[in-house]
Formats: C-alpha cells, sequence, structure tokens
C-alpha cells in the first residue's frame, strides 16, 4: 500500500528476501550528505527550531525515504555553509547520496530531493 510507513525495504533474491531497515539507509543517505563539502549539518524535518542542527550521531533524523515500486526517494535536509555556491553543494548531495545508497545497500535511487533549509555561518574561520 502507497503511503504506508513501511520500517524495513525488501528486495527478494534468488537464495530468499533481504530486509534492510528504512533507519539503516537514511543513516547511510545522511552520512553522505554530511560529507558533501559546504554541508554544514543536517537540518531537523520535524518542528520548527531551525537551531537544531544535526551531526553524525543523528544522522537519519534529516532524512526521510520513501520506497515506491522497486525505487527508494530520499529526501535530505541541509544546512548550508556561507559560501560556495548552494546550487552546487544541493547538486553534489544528490550525487553522493545517491550512489551512497545504492553500493552499499543495492537498492536503485529513484530522486535524492534536496532542501536547503539554512546558511549557517562559520563565526571563527580558519
Amino acid at each position: 500500500k502507497m503511503g504506508e510507513n513501511k520500517e524495513y525495504i525488501t528486495y527478494p533474491d534468488e537464495k530468499g528476501s533481504i530486509n534492510i531497515s528504512e533507519e539503516v539507509v537514511a543513516i547511510i543517505a545522511g552520512n553522505a550528505a554530511l560529507e558533501t563539502e559546504g554541508v554544514a549539518g543536517l537540518h531537523t524535518a520535524y518542528g520548527k527550531d531551525i537551531v537544531e542542527m544535526l551531526g553524525k550521531k543523528t544522522a537519519q533524523k534529516g532524512v526521510k525515504i520513501r520506497v515506491e515500486q522497486d525505487a527508494v526517494t530520499i529526501d535530505v535536509y541541509i544546512m548550508v555553509e556561507l559560501g560556495p555556491a548552494i546550487n552546487e553543494v544541493a547538486m553534489n548531495v544528490q550525487q553522493n547520496v545517491a550512489s551512497a545508497v545504492e553500493a552499499t545497500t543495492g537498492f536503485k535511487v529513484a530522486a535524492v530531493n534536496v532542501t536547503v533549509c539554512g546558511v549557517y555561518h562559520k563565526k571563527d574561520q580558519k
């Protein structure tokens, strides 16, 4: 059923089926986004507090996973650093997230939607 919240993403193969929790997929996606140059952090999509910037420990919180047919759609909510071109940062996030999820899970990634929620200004730049 569409719109149903699946805890696990499943794909069958000849020897049985493989189940990977959505949380695992979200963590992989979140870490790939965080490793992208120009990304200051992830932004929690829940609640109104823009100040809640997320690091590695809560990587799955700034990510939403949707499964449609045999592919995964990933929504990533990021904070960017002041400086680099935002559209380039976002495109790099799309690429990094898609390839990380495909390489580590074997799932096909239909789309990576990047929402830039804010700009993080580093006060003490080196």
